[in-house]
Protein backbone atom coordinates (compact mmCIF):
# COMPACT_ATOMS: atom_id res chain seq x y z
CA UNK A 1 0.00 0.00 0.00
CA UNK A 2 2.90 2.30 0.91
CA UNK A 3 4.69 1.44 -2.37
CA UNK A 4 1.52 2.21 -4.28
CA UNK A 5 1.19 5.58 -2.54
CA UNK A 6 4.84 6.50 -3.18
CA UNK A 7 4.57 5.48 -6.82
CA UNK A 8 1.47 7.60 -7.21
CA UNK A 9 3.14 10.56 -5.44
CA UNK A 10 6.27 10.34 -7.66
CA UNK A 11 4.11 10.28 -10.78
CA UNK A 12 2.13 13.28 -9.59
CA UNK A 13 5.35 15.12 -8.73
CA UNK A 14 6.78 14.47 -12.20
CA UNK A 15 3.61 15.75 -13.84
CA UNK A 16 3.78 18.88 -11.67
CA UNK A 17 7.40 19.53 -12.63
CA UNK A 18 6.76 18.88 -16.32
CA UNK A 19 3.86 21.31 -16.34
CA UNK A 20 6.17 24.17 -15.32
CA UNK A 21 8.21 24.02 -18.52
CA UNK A 22 7.48 24.41 -22.23
CA UNK A 23 9.61 23.75 -25.29
CA UNK A 24 10.35 26.89 -27.29
CA UNK A 25 11.49 26.82 -30.92
CA UNK A 26 14.38 29.17 -31.64
CA UNK A 27 14.01 29.21 -35.39
CA UNK A 28 14.37 32.46 -37.35
CA UNK A 29 10.64 33.07 -37.54
CA UNK A 30 10.37 33.15 -33.75
CA UNK A 31 13.45 35.36 -33.39
CA UNK A 32 12.27 37.83 -35.99
CA UNK A 33 8.90 38.34 -34.29
CA UNK A 34 10.03 38.09 -30.67
CA UNK A 35 10.64 41.79 -30.05
CA UNK A 36 8.69 45.00 -30.53
CA UNK A 37 9.27 46.01 -34.15
CA UNK A 38 8.57 49.62 -33.27
CA UNK A 39 12.01 49.78 -31.68
CA UNK A 40 14.01 46.89 -33.11
CA UNK A 41 14.86 45.54 -36.56
CA UNK A 42 15.85 41.94 -37.24
CA UNK A 43 18.84 42.47 -39.54
CA UNK A 44 18.94 40.09 -42.49
CA UNK A 45 22.72 40.52 -42.69
CA UNK A 46 23.99 39.75 -39.17
CA UNK A 47 20.87 37.77 -38.17
CA UNK A 48 20.54 39.78 -35.00
CA UNK A 49 18.26 42.37 -33.47
CA UNK A 50 19.44 45.94 -34.01
CA UNK A 51 18.01 49.02 -32.34
CA UNK A 52 15.99 50.77 -35.04
CA UNK A 53 17.25 54.21 -34.03
CA UNK A 54 20.86 53.07 -34.55
CA UNK A 55 20.07 52.12 -38.15
CA UNK A 56 18.10 55.30 -38.79
CA UNK A 57 20.97 57.44 -37.52
CA UNK A 58 23.49 55.48 -39.59
CA UNK A 59 22.05 56.35 -43.05
CA UNK A 60 19.81 53.25 -42.91
CA UNK A 61 22.85 51.00 -42.65
CA UNK A 62 23.26 48.33 -39.97
CA UNK A 63 26.12 49.48 -37.70
CA UNK A 64 27.00 45.85 -36.90
CA UNK A 65 27.37 44.30 -40.35
CA UNK A 66 26.98 47.27 -42.77
CA UNK A 67 23.91 45.79 -44.47
CA UNK A 68 22.37 48.60 -46.52
CA UNK A 69 18.63 49.15 -46.35
CA UNK A 70 16.47 51.32 -48.60
CA UNK A 71 17.12 55.05 -48.40
CA UNK A 72 14.61 57.82 -49.07
CA UNK A 73 15.12 59.88 -52.22
CA UNK A 74 15.38 63.29 -50.57
CA UNK A 75 17.76 61.89 -47.95
CA UNK A 76 20.00 60.57 -50.71
CA UNK A 77 20.00 63.94 -52.44
CA UNK A 78 20.99 65.59 -49.16
CA UNK A 79 23.72 62.99 -48.64
CA UNK A 80 25.30 63.43 -52.09
CA UNK A 81 24.92 67.16 -52.67
CA UNK A 82 26.51 70.01 -50.76
CA UNK A 83 24.17 71.59 -48.24
CA UNK A 84 21.65 73.92 -49.89
CA UNK A 85 23.13 73.47 -53.37
CA UNK A 86 20.46 71.26 -54.99
CA UNK A 87 18.14 73.11 -57.38
CA UNK A 88 15.41 70.86 -58.72
CA UNK A 89 14.40 71.12 -62.36
CA UNK A 90 10.81 72.15 -62.97
CA UNK A 91 9.05 70.10 -65.63
CA UNK A 92 5.56 70.87 -66.92
CA UNK A 93 4.71 67.31 -67.90
CA UNK A 94 1.20 65.84 -67.92
CA UNK A 95 0.35 62.27 -66.96
CA UNK A 96 0.22 59.94 -69.96
CA UNK A 97 -2.32 57.11 -70.10
CA UNK A 98 -1.97 55.81 -73.68
CA UNK A 99 -3.68 52.48 -72.94
CA UNK A 100 -6.48 53.90 -70.79
CA UNK A 101 -5.23 51.42 -68.21
CA UNK A 102 -7.82 50.80 -65.46
CA UNK A 103 -7.29 53.00 -62.38
CA UNK A 104 -3.84 54.14 -63.61
CA UNK A 105 -4.48 57.85 -63.15
CA UNK A 106 -5.96 57.23 -59.71
CA UNK A 107 -2.87 55.25 -58.71
CA UNK A 108 -0.53 58.00 -59.91
CA UNK A 109 -2.47 60.61 -57.95
CA UNK A 110 -2.38 58.40 -54.85
CA UNK A 111 1.40 58.01 -55.12
CA UNK A 112 1.78 61.76 -55.56
CA UNK A 113 -0.16 62.32 -52.36
CA UNK A 114 1.61 59.61 -50.35
CA UNK A 115 5.17 60.49 -51.43
CA UNK A 116 4.75 64.24 -51.98
CA UNK A 117 6.61 63.77 -55.29
CA UNK A 118 5.43 64.37 -58.84
CA UNK A 119 6.97 61.19 -60.30
CA UNK A 120 9.42 58.35 -59.70
CA UNK A 121 12.57 60.43 -60.24
CA UNK A 122 13.88 63.73 -58.88
CA UNK A 123 16.25 65.68 -61.13
CA UNK A 124 18.26 68.85 -60.67
CA UNK A 125 21.66 70.48 -60.51
CA UNK A 126 23.90 70.69 -57.44
CA UNK A 127 27.48 70.73 -56.28
CA UNK A 128 29.21 67.61 -54.97
CA UNK A 129 32.18 68.75 -52.89
CA UNK A 130 32.10 71.99 -54.90
CA UNK A 131 31.92 70.24 -58.30
CA UNK A 132 28.84 71.36 -60.21
CA UNK A 133 26.90 68.29 -61.31
CA UNK A 134 23.58 67.23 -62.80
CA UNK A 135 21.95 64.77 -60.41
CA UNK A 136 18.99 62.40 -60.89
CA UNK A 137 17.72 60.15 -58.09
CA UNK A 138 15.02 57.55 -58.68
CA UNK A 139 12.34 56.91 -56.06
CA UNK A 140 11.35 53.25 -55.42
CA UNK A 141 8.51 54.43 -53.15
CA UNK A 142 6.74 55.94 -56.18
CA UNK A 143 5.19 53.00 -58.04
CA UNK A 144 8.32 50.90 -57.42
CA UNK A 145 10.42 53.49 -59.24
CA UNK A 146 8.99 52.27 -62.55
CA UNK A 147 9.91 54.12 -65.73
CA UNK A 148 7.04 55.59 -67.70
CA UNK A 149 7.08 58.38 -70.26
CA UNK A 150 7.48 61.18 -67.70
CA UNK A 151 10.38 59.47 -65.94
CA UNK A 152 12.02 58.94 -69.33
CA UNK A 153 11.43 62.59 -70.27
CA UNK A 154 12.86 63.92 -67.00
CA UNK A 155 16.00 61.82 -67.29
CA UNK A 156 16.43 62.69 -70.98
CA UNK A 157 16.03 66.42 -70.34
CA UNK A 158 18.54 66.18 -67.49
CA UNK A 159 21.06 64.46 -69.76
CA UNK A 160 20.57 67.15 -72.40
CA UNK A 161 20.97 69.87 -69.75
CA UNK A 162 24.28 68.34 -68.67
CA UNK A 163 25.47 68.19 -72.28
CA UNK A 164 24.40 71.75 -73.08
CA UNK A 165 26.08 73.14 -69.95
CA UNK A 166 29.21 70.95 -70.02
CA UNK A 167 28.39 69.29 -66.70
CA UNK A 168 29.01 65.75 -65.48
CA UNK A 169 25.98 63.54 -64.82
CA UNK A 170 25.20 61.31 -61.85
CA UNK A 171 22.12 59.07 -61.83
CA UNK A 172 21.09 56.97 -58.82
CA UNK A 173 18.83 54.14 -59.96
CA UNK A 174 16.24 52.24 -57.93
CA UNK A 175 13.50 50.76 -60.08
CA UNK A 176 11.31 47.80 -60.88
CA UNK A 177 11.76 48.52 -64.60
CA UNK A 178 9.52 49.81 -67.37
CA UNK A 179 5.99 50.74 -66.29
CA UNK A 180 3.57 48.17 -67.69
CA UNK A 181 0.60 50.55 -67.49
CA UNK A 182 2.07 52.51 -70.42
CA UNK A 183 2.91 49.52 -72.59
CA UNK A 184 5.18 50.19 -75.55
CA UNK A 185 5.51 53.86 -74.61
CA UNK A 186 7.39 52.89 -71.46
CA UNK A 187 9.71 50.59 -73.42
CA UNK A 188 10.52 53.45 -75.80
CA UNK A 189 12.10 55.30 -72.85
CA UNK A 190 14.91 52.75 -72.85
CA UNK A 191 16.02 53.77 -76.33
CA UNK A 192 15.37 57.47 -75.73
CA UNK A 193 17.47 57.73 -72.59
CA UNK A 194 20.25 55.59 -74.07
CA UNK A 195 20.43 57.73 -77.20
CA UNK A 196 20.52 60.93 -75.15
CA UNK A 197 23.64 59.68 -73.34
CA UNK A 198 25.55 59.76 -76.63
CA UNK A 199 25.48 63.58 -76.37
CA UNK A 200 27.62 63.35 -73.24
CA UNK A 201 29.99 60.99 -74.98
CA UNK A 202 30.41 63.42 -77.88
CA UNK A 203 31.56 66.10 -75.43
CA UNK A 204 33.66 63.70 -73.30
CA UNK A 205 31.53 64.49 -70.24
CA UNK A 206 31.54 61.83 -67.50
CA UNK A 207 28.44 59.89 -66.54
CA UNK A 208 28.48 58.02 -63.22
CA UNK A 209 25.72 55.47 -62.68
CA UNK A 210 24.99 54.48 -59.06
CA UNK A 211 22.97 51.28 -58.67
CA UNK A 212 20.88 50.99 -55.52
CA UNK A 213 18.48 48.32 -54.37
CA UNK A 214 16.67 47.29 -56.50
CA UNK A 215 17.75 48.11 -60.06
CA UNK A 216 15.90 45.82 -62.44
CA UNK A 217 14.05 45.48 -65.73
CA UNK A 218 14.15 48.10 -68.46
CA UNK A 219 16.16 50.55 -66.34
CA UNK A 220 18.96 47.99 -66.01
CA UNK A 221 18.72 47.28 -69.74
CA UNK A 222 19.21 50.95 -70.62
CA UNK A 223 20.82 53.95 -68.91
CA UNK A 224 21.65 52.24 -65.60
CA UNK A 225 24.34 50.04 -67.16
CA UNK A 226 25.67 52.64 -69.61
CA UNK A 227 27.69 54.67 -67.14
CA UNK A 228 31.30 55.49 -67.89
CA UNK A 229 31.81 54.31 -64.32
CA UNK A 230 29.23 52.12 -62.60
CA UNK A 231 29.11 52.12 -58.81
CA UNK A 232 26.82 50.16 -56.53
CA UNK A 233 25.89 49.99 -52.89
CA UNK A 234 26.51 46.65 -51.12
CA UNK A 235 23.97 43.80 -51.37
CA UNK A 236 22.04 45.51 -54.18
CA UNK A 237 19.66 43.50 -56.36
CA UNK A 238 20.64 44.13 -59.99
CA UNK A 239 19.14 42.30 -62.95
CA UNK A 240 16.83 42.31 -65.94
CA UNK A 241 14.50 39.32 -65.62
CA UNK A 242 13.86 37.59 -62.32
CA UNK A 243 15.86 34.46 -61.41
CA UNK A 244 12.89 32.11 -61.79
CA UNK A 245 12.23 33.38 -65.32
CA UNK A 246 15.89 32.91 -66.25
CA UNK A 247 16.03 29.40 -64.80
CA UNK A 248 12.91 28.38 -66.72
CA UNK A 249 14.33 29.88 -69.92
CA UNK A 250 17.80 28.30 -69.83
CA UNK A 251 16.82 25.18 -67.85
CA UNK A 252 19.74 25.66 -65.49
CA UNK A 253 20.14 26.33 -61.79
CA UNK A 254 21.59 29.78 -61.15
CA UNK A 255 24.63 30.18 -58.87
CA UNK A 256 24.32 31.43 -55.30
CA UNK A 257 24.24 35.21 -54.96
CA UNK A 258 23.21 35.67 -58.59
CA UNK A 259 22.05 39.24 -59.39
CA UNK A 260 23.74 40.79 -56.36
CA UNK A 261 26.18 43.67 -56.68
CA UNK A 262 28.94 41.45 -55.27
CA UNK A 263 28.33 38.83 -57.97
CA UNK A 264 28.31 41.47 -60.71
CA UNK A 265 31.54 43.03 -59.46
CA UNK A 266 33.25 39.64 -59.46
CA UNK A 267 32.17 39.07 -63.07
CA UNK A 268 33.12 42.53 -64.35
CA UNK A 269 29.68 44.10 -64.84
CA UNK A 270 30.23 46.96 -62.40
CA UNK A 271 33.35 48.88 -61.38
CA UNK A 272 33.14 49.35 -57.63
CA UNK A 273 30.98 48.67 -54.57
CA UNK A 274 30.88 51.68 -52.25
CA UNK A 275 29.39 52.01 -48.79
CA UNK A 276 26.73 54.69 -48.55
CA UNK A 277 28.72 56.85 -46.15
CA UNK A 278 31.63 56.97 -48.63
CA UNK A 279 29.59 57.54 -51.80
CA UNK A 280 29.82 61.35 -51.96
CA UNK A 281 33.60 61.43 -51.58
CA UNK A 282 34.01 58.60 -54.08
CA UNK A 283 31.95 60.48 -56.67
CA UNK A 284 33.82 63.75 -56.15
CA UNK A 285 37.18 61.96 -56.42
CA UNK A 286 36.15 60.43 -59.74
CA UNK A 287 34.80 63.74 -61.06
CA UNK A 288 37.93 65.62 -60.00
CA UNK A 289 40.00 63.28 -62.18
CA UNK A 290 37.94 64.31 -65.20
Amino acid sequence: MIKKFLSSADSSSRRSKESKYITVSLNNKFKENSVDDRFWIYCKGCKDHVFKKDIDENLNVCPKCLTHYKFKTRDRISLLSDEGSFNEFEFNLDIQDPLNFPNYIDKINAYKKNTNESEAVVCGVCTINNIKTTLCVMNPDFMMGSMGSIVGDKITYSIEYAADNNLPLVICTASGGARMQEGMISLMQMAKTSQALSKLEEKSLPYISILTDPTTGGVTASFAMLGDIILSEPNTLIGFAGPRVIEQTINQKLPDGFQTSEFLLEHGFIDLIVNRVDMKDTISNILSLH
